[in-house]
Order: structure tokens, then C-alpha cells, then sequence
């Protein structure tokens, strides 16, 4: 996928048709998966397989050994960033998500998971932060905007 097919899908983000939207969403998600080809992608699935049968410790070693191979692969760091908030690491989660954001700074998942990170952290205005941004590329996330409020309540 080329920079102005990718350009066009973060603006069709901010477009009011949801299924506009949603056709957007997927495709970039789609783009960051396969950055670095099959060999990305089978080793992500292979991480979430492990994850989900519960073998955390070999979902991190696989998505660990893949950003070993490919440290500008943003969704690997995305991935294991995943796997270590759902298992209340939250500090290690917040470290893989700055990396994603450094790589690629329009990852609006990764900005979210950084407020969650933030948020279970009880950093709240980090949090804020990082979900307005999330909000910037992606004005209708009710999510975000949820979780910004329930921030901001929290101050």
C-alpha cells in the first residue's frame, strides 16, 4: 500500500459515513499487520494463538524475537504492548506503545492503548493527552471520548 492510499484512509477516519469509517479503519489496520510482509504476520497470528490458549510467556517470546528482527515493525511493538496490558504490566505496555507511536505517529490504537496504559497507571492527564490524540486521527471513536471523559472526571 502506497503514502497517498494511506493518506486517503487516515482522512476517510475523520469522515462522517461510519461505513466510510469502518472501511477505513480496516484498511489501515490491514497495512500495519502486513508492514512487514507474511513473515510479520504469521508471527503475530502465532503470538495470539499462544496468548489465547494461554501461553503468554511464548506469545512474548514470539513477538519478542520478531521485533528483535524488526525493531521499526510497529505492530509487532503493538502486539506485545497488547499482551502486556492484559496482564496488568502496564509500565512495559506504556513503553512498547511510545515505540509504536515514535514508528508510526498516526497508530491511533497505539495512542489509545498509551491512555489505557495511563489510565490504569492513574496518570489521568497523560491519559487525556494521549486519548486527544487518538481523537485527532480519529475524531468519532466513542471509546476514546468516553475514556477522555471519565479522565477528565477523575482530576
Amino acid at each position: 500500500m502506497n503514502e497517498s492510499s494511506i493518506q486517503s484512509f487516515l482522512e476517510n477516519l475523520k469522515h462522517p459515513d461510519e461505513v466510510v469509517r469502518q472501511a477505513a479503519t480496516e484498511a489501515l489496520w490491514r497495512a500495519w499487520f502486513y508492514q512487514k510482509g507474511d513473515y510479520g504476520w504469521e508471527c503475530i497470528q502465532r503470538s495470539q494463538v499462544l496468548f489465547s490458549a494461554g501461553k503468554v510467556s511464548q506469545a512474548e517470546a514470539v513477538l519478542t524475537e520478531l521485533i528483535r528482527d524488526q525493531p521499526d515493525f510497529a505492530e509487532a511493538w503493538n502486539r506485545r504492548a497488547i499482551l502486556y496490558y492484559f496482564t496488568a504490566q502496564y509500565e512495559k505496555a506504556l513503553v512498547d506503545c511510545q515505540t509504536v507511536v515514535k514508528l508510526n505517529s498516526m497508530h491511533f490504537g497505539a495512542w489509545h492503548g498509551l491512555g489505557l496504559c495511563q489510565m490504569a497507571l492513574a496518570n489521568y492527564a497523560a491519559a487525556i493527552r494521549a486519548f486527544r490524540q487518538a481523537l485527532k486521527i480519529q475524531p468519532y471513536a466513542i471509546d476514546n471520548q468516553r475514556l477522555l471523559l471519565e479522565c477528565t472526571a477523575k482530576l
